[in-house]
């Protein structure tokens, strides 16, 4: 619609004439109609209310549909003669609206044995449409939607534990084959790092090309996560492909992170029109220009690169033909297949494809690139920051030997946690009023008009949970305390349960929704359910009980969700399932912060799979560290006073028993770590590739 009709000059004097563009939301035609999808254009009152929506309209009359122009028509004709009967529908529309979605519960609790059972529910769901030969769960498009890997691997964790091996190593594989397929997908940048909004085929091939932030940093840390468990290096490096990608391209020189790239750019300097993808694909002559006859050879087999372009795979792919001729790289088979096939030593053939990835990145740069999104979003830029603290102790395991290869860097992990602690720092000196203890949404050239919404303080809180487990900065831990109090304020049905997502202190705003869908974002509803359990296992004492209680209320809002459509809510159903955790497994670590062997055993921490565990840093003798820890958890406090004078040593805790101190972390990570079963539950290919 937007070529065919915003772009219409007949059009746009009728809509100018008549009507007041601005951008609307899905609900109302997804309530109405039944369904909803993009583009979307809703027609509203002067005070706002929906009286018509729809889809796609073409511009004129034709495929059984009213056309644009037609359409445009009649809400003003109807507008004209029945003003008074369209108020009344619009406002009786937010009503019904806000009766069904402002959901509530008077119950605080969940209905016995549901929180036990929710993963199970929910991987019973997804694994129905699990797609065995390409990976993810359900069919084309295909949406990298992080919240179901999280799912898994956190059942794979609840079934290892209860020693069912079989249906562990079911849902361990179909999380850990996602991922590899998506990885070597189109969908996937290989020449620059990163990955693309979603697959328009089943094979992760041919994607819409606008990159965002949230897949970004939601990404990283599922692959991180399939690396901890399964400690093969093909994942820890698809993590690195991505931070390094905004680290380069994505970070603004105050330490905000940028929240997306277009699809679409010029072919050529001056071209008329830009098109999706022109900057991102490549033609066979082109590869061969660049890399020389012999490694083009080698990277277009790899690549799959063919002369009459390969967006072939599927009819799904290129139904248009806009890619004729053009190439969307994707591997069909690993490193080590294709290795062998030539005889080379798989780090010999690696080396070769990042040598060509890396001269097609350098020509790449010369072509006009897709438009930047400076904006640095609050909520996106808190799981960037998860995603960078989290890489800068994980990935610390890896082996020595490890070789990296372009778009990889190879940078010391290190440097991930200054990304996330400079990102944090802006956040709090550009979009933060420590008077009043809020948020603002976004900054482009200085901060804008819009609040904090309440994905901004639940994915910033759980951020800064993750920051302070990895670097053990206090106050990153007191401002996650503290943001959890003003989005209690602002956000919290103190009656009814649940966060709804605006503040509702602007009239302009009709409906307060509490949202729980996990879908390409979580949902903050889910976030903050997981926060303020993750809370509660840091803080004592009543804190830590008032904590608990609002997250069952929440998760008591939306029981018949979890019940009844698991899948909708993946995440939801990880926090109800973090719930049912009797007592959470604490490591507090004491000991002088800025030694070797105090960072040592925070990396042996992070370094086993446990959704379920706190890591608590403290330095007996720093004065911030003693005076957050003695009014917030006397208990940790004690323990810290106790540990021996300028060592560095580590509490396991659990069911309020703490094993002895261990100061060696080889021994502390063995204590921390359930090996993982072998996957006897193969899909596609072989796990080591």
């Amino acid at each position: 619609m937007e070529v065919e009709s915003f772009e219409n000059e007949e059009v746009a004097k009728i809509l100018n004439e008549w009507f007041v563009s601005i951008k609307v939301y899905m609900t109302f035609v997804q309530a109405i109609y039944g369904g909803g999808g993009w583009p979307l254009s809703v027609f509203l009152t002067p005070d706002l209310k929906p009286i018509m929506g729809g889809t796609y309209f073409p511009p004129d009359d034709k495929y059984g549909r009213p056309g644009f122009k037609t359409v445009l028509r009649r809400v003003k004709e109807a507008w004209d003669s029945k003003k008074g009967l369209l108020r009344d529908s619009g406002n009786n529309v937010i009503q019904q609206l806000s009766d069904a979605l402002s959901t509530s519960e008077t119950s605080q609790e969940l209905t016995e044995g549901l929180a036990q059972q929710a993963v199970q529910l929910c991987a019973s769901q997804l694994a129905k449409g699990f797609d065995s030969k390409h990976g993810g769960f359900g069919s084309a498009p295909k949406f990298p939607r992080p919240v179901e890997i999280q799912l898994m691997l956190r059942r794979y964790k609840r079934l290892d534990q209860a020693g069912k091996e079989t249906p562990a190593s079911k849902a361990l594989e179909m999380a850990l084959f996602t991922l590899r397929c998506m990885a070597r997908g189109g969908m996937h940048d290989h020449v620059g790092g990163g990955f693309h909004r979603y697959s328009v085929d089943e094979y992760w091939h041919v994607p819409h090309f606008e990159k965002m932030l949230y897949d970004q940093g939601q990404l990283v840390n599922v692959y991180l996560d399939a690396f901890v468990i399964w400690k093969d290096t093909v994942y820890s490096s698809v993590s690195r492909d991505i931070l390094d990608y905004l680290k380069r391209d994505m970070i603004d020189q105050d330490g905000g992170i940028y929240s997306a790239e277009d699809a679409d750019s010029a072919e050529f300097e001056g071209a008329p029109r830009k098109k999706e993808g022109s900057f991102y694909v490549w033609t066979s002559q082109e590869v061969e220009e660049v890399l020389g006859k012999e490694n083009a050879k080698l990277f277009m087999n790899h690549y799959y690169v063919k002369p009459g372009g390969n967006c072939d795979l599927s009819r799904m792919s290129d139904p248009h033909n806009e890619f004729e001729g053009k190439n969307v790289l994707i591997e069909r088979e690993g490193i080590p297949e294709m290795a062998s096939k030539l005889g080379l030593k798989v780090d010999e053939y690696a080396e070769i494809l990042g040598a060509c990835r890396e001269k097609l990145f350098l020509t790449r740069t010369f072509r006009p690139r897709p438009h930047l999104d400076d904006k640095v979003i609050v909520a996106w830029n808190g799981l960037a920051i998860s995603a960078f603290a989290r890489a800068s102790k994980v990935l610390k395991a890896e082996p020595k030997e490890i070789k990296y290869h372009f778009p990889v860097t190879g940078c010391d992990a290190t440097d991930y946690l200054f990304v996330a602690e400079k990102a944090a720092d802006f956040i709090k000196s550009k979009l933060y009023d420590e008077g009043t203890h809020r948020l603002t949404h976004s900054y482009r050239q200085g901060p804008s008009q819009a609040p904090g919404f309440l994905d901004d303080y639940a994915f910033l809180i759980s951020g800064l949970l993750d920051l302070y487990e990895a670097g053990g900065r206090t106050k990153w831990l007191s401002w996650a305390i503290e943001l959890q109090s003003t989005q209690d304020n602002l956000f919290l049905d103190k009656v009814g349960g649940g966060y709804f997502n605006t503040p509702g202190e602007d009239p302009s705003i009709l409906l307060r929704l509490k949202e729980d869908y996990d879908g390409a974002e979580p949902s903050g509803n889910s976030v903050s359910a997981i926060n303020m359990l993750r809370l509660s296992s840091i803080v004592s004492g009543n804190s830590s009980d008032a904590y608990r209680q609002t997250a069952e209320h929440l998760l008591a809002v939306f029981e018949a969700r979890i019940k009844d459509q698991a899948m909708a809510v993946p995440l939801m159903c990880c926090a109800a399932d973090l719930l049912a955790v009797p007592s959470s497994k604490q490591v507090v670590i004491v000991g002088p912060k800025s030694t070797p062997n105090f960072e040592s055993l925070v990396v042996a921490s992070h370094a086993p799979y446990d959704p379920d565990k706190t890591i608590i840093q403290i330095d007996p003798s720093n004065k911030e560290d003693t005076e957050f820890w003695q009014v917030h958890n006397p208990t940790i406090f004690a323990m810290a006073q106790k540990s021996p004078e300028g060592k560095s040593v580590a509490h396991v805790c659990q069911n309020f028993m703490c094993n002895p101190p261990i100061s060696d972390p080889i021994t502390l990570e063995q204590l921390l770590r359930q090996p993982p079963k072998v996957p006897t539950y193969k899909v596609g290919v072989s796990s080591k590739q």
